[in-house]
């Protein structure tokens, strides 16, 4: 077992490892913010501050944050964060068999890339449904259908992200 365990991590090339470490910012970061915003500490609350900063970049509704503490949300709203979650799913299941299953949009070319595409405007089609007065805002739905589109996103992006050295 560990000399397979061993034998897998030198074939893990450098992208694969950036991309795990953005992933793991990307799991970590928003949750994180505001229990360091909270901790008063200086750097912390500075750390926090470059979180939000960051969480208002890439989220159209960074307000609809869950309240983690008392005064503060999380960086950024549940439909990113179950985007985050999606795209930890797959990475999760590309550990497992390393892109062998069907799947794996990437394999299908530019038909997977439309698929892809369709599973991914699942995040912007909820956004819009928001504006009317029958789809009430609900972490729970938005989670959902952030969900649905990091993994139409991480189906295809993860065999790209991670691919393996062969072995020599």
């Amino acid at each position: 077992m560990q000399a397979s365990a061993s034998t897998f991590l030198k074939r893990r090339s450098w992208s694969s490892w950036l991309a795990d470490v953005v992933l793991a910012a990307m799991v970590s970061g928003p949750f994180a913010a505001p229990f360091l915003a909270a901790s008063g500490l200086p750097i912390l609350t500075q750390i926090s501050e470059i979180i939000y900063w960051m969480g208002q970049q890439v989220c159209p509704q960074p307000d609809l944050g869950m309240t983690m503490t008392a005064s503060h949300a999380m960086a950024v709203c549940m439909r990113c964060y179950g985007t985050v979650f999606g795209l930890v799913a797959m990475r999760v299941l590309y550990g497992r068999d390393r892109g062998q299953s069907p799947y794996w949009l990437e394999r299908y070319g530019l038909w997977g890339f439309g698929l892809t595409f369709a599973l991914c405007m699942f995040y912007p089609m909820e956004l819009a449904l928001q504006g009317f007065d029958g789809w009430p805002i609900s972490n729970v739905r938005m989670t959902l259908f952030g969900g649905l589109a990091g993994v139409g996103l991480g189906a295809y992006l993860m065999p790209l992200c991670h691919r393996y050295r062969s072995e020599a």
